[in-house]
């Protein structure tokens, strides 16, 4: 039985829900004690908020989420509901506001999860769309998750020695394996009405008819993007497009985020060490843009979100779309890199145990990938239970990510999640893999 499956009674998703409460708390604890309180409410770019800042907005979601809403209770602190509301201050201002002190903030997340446990214990778990199957508690330990990668990425930013550490991944990646892999063309099922702490742009199911094509088995590697680079990608024309071209002129980009030359070779900055760009690796730290361009180079686009969507889910001898490549189990260290567990991808061809039927690799975790798809809803698409969650989002503005990354909680990161952002965005930990259009010979 799969922990978000149907046939949960109402006490295992009682139990499933603290389970990934708590696995969040222990997360964003980590990811605030680890720093000091300069570090904590000091903005290290302009691209991210404080790390307090996120902190005391968890906490407020989850008040207003879980205890308000779910709960009927009164609020606790409505004067600091504005202070923390995402869409009414731009993370480049949220240092100037009153923001909560540490060891404050800190209280007033302690007190709202333990008023939150006990909302959960006397809670029926169905009826109302947000009760129902737990869904208004998984919504809220995913956006606990979501913030949490947005703290590493600001940790990733943050100058100074390291604070964070973990094991390397596993290179499971074994033997040689081939460079694409074939996606028959046909209809298949996309996105889902039936997982129940899937989030509004996720649904509803639909069919799609995707003509066949090739995919990259393993994501893009640093050492092929290192040959682009060496081939003069960043300095021919050609393989950009215009607003693409537009940005590393005006910015001087030549390599991904975060890497130098220096002695005859590439060195990278990860979490407060310099190291070695190992060629192994998936590459990440790339805009869309520069994904885009190193497709063209190779010969080759981006796939797009409902060819990502079918390498990864579906089953050619069933018909039916799977919750994950490997097929409906939950997400186990042996099938993907999720959840912090390591603080960078792991090798290229890696976790055979998370391949798709067709054998493509690591569509799971390691690194968001790009899509050549702008961010719109899906036929029958209802908002729910907000619009600022995805609706406001939709159009040609933002590009579809794919997969998850080594930074994603496996609560968040499903089969037919969808995440999204501006093609500029070099700062979250992106990849990506390439694709082809398959020709009717190759098909056959």
């Amino acid at each position: 039985m799969t922990a978000s499956g149907p046939a949960l009674d109402p006490e295992a998703l009682r139990q499933r829900a603290e389970t990934v409460l708590r696995t969040a708390r222990d997360r964003t604890h980590t990811l605030t004690t680890c720093v000091d309180e300069n570090d904590l409410t000091a903005q290290h770019s302009p691209l991210m908020s404080p790390l307090v800042w996120d902190l005391a907005h968890i906490g407020n979601q989850e008040e207003q989420w879980l205890l308000r809403a779910v709960g009927g209770q009164d609020a606790l602190r409505p004067e600091i509901d504005s202070v923390y509301d995402a869409f009414e201050h731009p993370r480049a201002k949220r240092p100037t506001l009153p923001l909560l002190a540490p060891a404050e903030a800190r209280g007033y997340v302690a007190d709202v999860r333990n008023r939150v446990l006990d909302v959960l214990e006397r809670t029926e778990l169905r009826g109302a769309p947000l009760v129902d199957a737990a869904f208004a508690f998984g919504m809220i330990a995913q956006h606990e998750q979501q913030h949490d990668e947005t703290m590493l990425i600001t940790h990733q930013l943050r100058r100074g020695p390291a604070a964070l550490t973990a094991p390397p991944p596993p290179d499971t990646s074994g033997g040689a394996l081939p460079d694409e892999v074939l996606v028959p063309g046909g209809p298949f099922t996309m996105g889902t009405s039936s997982e129940p702490w899937a989030l509004d742009n996720e649904r509803p199911a639909h069919h799609r008819l995707v003509p066949p094509f090739f995919i990259d088995t393993a994501p893009v590697t640093n050492g092929a993007y290192a040959h682009f680079i060496a081939d003069g990608g960043y300095t021919e024309r050609r393989w950009w497009s215009a607003e693409g071209w537009a940005h590393i002129q005006e910015h001087g980009l030549s390599a991904p985020l975060f890497w130098r030359r220096e002695g005859g070779q590439w060195l990278r900055r990860r979490f407060g060490v310099t190291e070695p760009v190992p060629p192994e690796e998936p590459v990440i730290h790339v805009s869309w843009y520069e994904a885009d361009a190193y497709a063209r180079w190779a010969g080759r686009r981006l796939p797009t979100e409902e060819e990502w969507e079918k390498a990864a889910r579906h089953d050619p001898e069933s018909g039916r779309s799977r919750r994950y490549p490997w097929g409906d189990a939950d997400p186990s260290p042996d099938h993907a890199n999720l959840g912090q567990r390591h603080l960078r991808p792991a090798p290229a061809g890696s976790y055979p145990q998370g391949a798709s039927p067709l054998g493509v690799r690591q569509l799971i975790g390691d690194v968001w990938e790009w899509t050549s798809s702008d961010f719109l809803p899906y036929p029958g698409f209802t908002v729910f239970p907000y619009p600022e969650y995805s609706q406001v989002f939709f159009g040609p503005a933002y590009k579809v990510l794919r997969g998850g990354s080594f930074a994603v909680d496996a609560v968040a990161c499903r089969g037919t999640f969808r995440n999204w952002d501006l093609p500029i965005r070099r700062q979250i930990f992106s990849g990506f893999r390439t694709a082809r259009d398959a020709s009717p010979a190759e098909a056959s």
